[in-house]
């Protein structure tokens, strides 16, 4: 259980180093060098527009590994989602600038956005039913945490490299210094294979499968029809569910950087402060989904997108405000508190709506339809909101507050599961929770 759990944050890790690596590149270098041609405001939107590329292919690369992860196995998926995601962003470290190749290179750039994309769409549900499939009941959603836990990881690694290299004289940053962080993805890659090789298939998976060999004339349905037949309800619910959680990742780790550094805190101190934030996210992930364990997954996480909505004003006004203590307090407002209540319940709640047979693929789905809702689409509108506000962020607090609210509403709306038997039998529905537990 250890190797699994240890194998599942590994590769989450590396995953999300690349993944979110893009994101802080995307804030501070890829509108000076890939859209050269553009002036400082519509290069940044541009930027974060290549960023949403790789949220709108996720929920594409959920269903397509998630078909074959539900069909040949989670283990095999995981291991080609690492190797394309590996490969994806050495190969962004490698591109020439537009001053080199013109309109070619964001062209580039766009492609292997949208290759780590399809890469991440696949591995969040390998990694979370790996962890989770090998799990005790009463332990799902902290064993399912820990591949969340390898996402603010990733993340702080990739933001003290970089903010390492962004120490050099400005012009040495981007000439060079930017593309180091994605080179070392190499490395990364190397490390995470040989812990992920070691690992034995899920438990309920294989089971699945012998049941399948016991009655061979039993035509098999594809996963993506018997999610869309049998959860299409939960998939709505899941996405809107987890939108929230992923627009406070995604303006958090990119927009705000961007924000902070425009309203006069020096670029280096914003990206100290947002590791601290995240080194304390980590921790925060699985205690919130230590308590989910124990109070069920609803309550955690309305009570986080309620937060959420209250406190997206202050939050934000914290971040414009350019005072450096003021916006510290915003990023840990925002990340280890509000968005980890959320974020920390999340892989268990979206696994425990789907049976075994389709579980990779209806998580996937409605995780990664989250993602690009959330994440993927809230700095391309928030760039553009403040573009429109005359640099106010309150259009871009209320933009928050609605998705929170609506994720409130979509949480409330689903059947508690904490408690609920997902069985090792294959059937392609999970068995409901008790009714007392159902109304928690």
């Amino acid at each position: 259980m250890r190797r699994v759990l240890f194998s599942s944050y590994l590769g989450s890790v590396v995953e999300f180093y690349d993944f979110l690596l893009y994101g802080i590149a995307a804030s501070l270098v890829f509108g000076q060098i890939f859209f050269a041609n553009m002036t400082p405001v519509v290069a940044t939107i541009a930027s974060f527009g290549t960023l949403a590329v790789g949220y709108l292919s996720r929920p594409l690369g959920g269903i397509i590994f998630g078909h074959f992860g539900d069909k040949v196995g989670r283990k095999s998926m995981l291991i080609i989602t690492m190797s394309l995601m590996g490969v994806a962003s050495t190969l962004i470290g490698l591109l020439p600038t537009y001053d080199q190749i013109g309109v070619v290179a964001p062209l580039l750039l766009i492609f292997l956005r949208l290759v780590q994309g399809l890469a991440v769409g696949g591995e969040w549900g390998g990694a979370a039913l790996m962890s989770l499939e090998h799990s005790k009941t009463e332990r799902r959603g902290f064993a399912a945490s820990v591949t969340h836990m390898g996402g603010p990881s990733g993340a702080l690694l990739a933001t003290l490299i970089m903010t390492g290299f962004s120490t050099l004289p400005k012009e040495d940053f981007l000439a060079w210094g930017w593309r180091v962080p994605f080179l070392f993805s190499a490395v990364l890659l190397l490390v995470g294979m040989f812990v992920r090789l070691k690992v034995t298939e899920s438990p309920l998976f294989a089971a699945a499968q012998q049941a399948k060999k016991l009655e061979p004339k039993k035509k098999g349905k594809s996963p993506l029809l018997l999610v869309l037949r049998r959860y299409p309800k939960n998939v709505v619910l899941a996405a809107l569910g987890g939108s929230a959680a992923f627009v406070f990742q995604g303006l958090l780790a990119t927009f705000a950087i961007t924000l902070a550094v425009q309203t006069g805190v020096a670029q280096t101190t914003v990206l100290l402060m947002h590791a601290v934030a995240t080194f304390l996210h980590i921790f925060t992930i699985p205690l919130f989904a230590i308590l989910s364990d124990r109070v069920g997954r609803r309550p955690v996480m309305v009570t986080g997108a309620i937060a959420g909505a209250v406190l997206a004003f202050p939050i934000f006004q914290m971040l414009a405000s350019g005072n450096v203590a003021l916006v510290l307090i915003a990023f840990l407002i925002g990340n280890p508190l509000i968005q980890a209540s959320m974020y920390g319940p999340m892989a268990a709640f979206i696994s425990e709506m789907f049976g075994t047979g389709a579980r990779y693929t209806g998580a996937s789905l409605g995780y990664q339809l989250a993602a690009t809702l959330g994440a993927g689409l809230a700095p391309l509108s928030a760039a553009s909101l403040m573009a429109m506000g005359g640099g106010n962020p309150v259009f871009i607090s209320v933009m928050v507050a609605v998705v929170c609210v609506i994720s409130a509403a979509a949480i409330y709306l689903t059947k508690e599961s904490y408690r609920a038997n997902l069985g090792s039998s294959g059937a392609d529905e999970p068995q409901p929770a008790p009714a007392a537990v159902a109304g928690n």
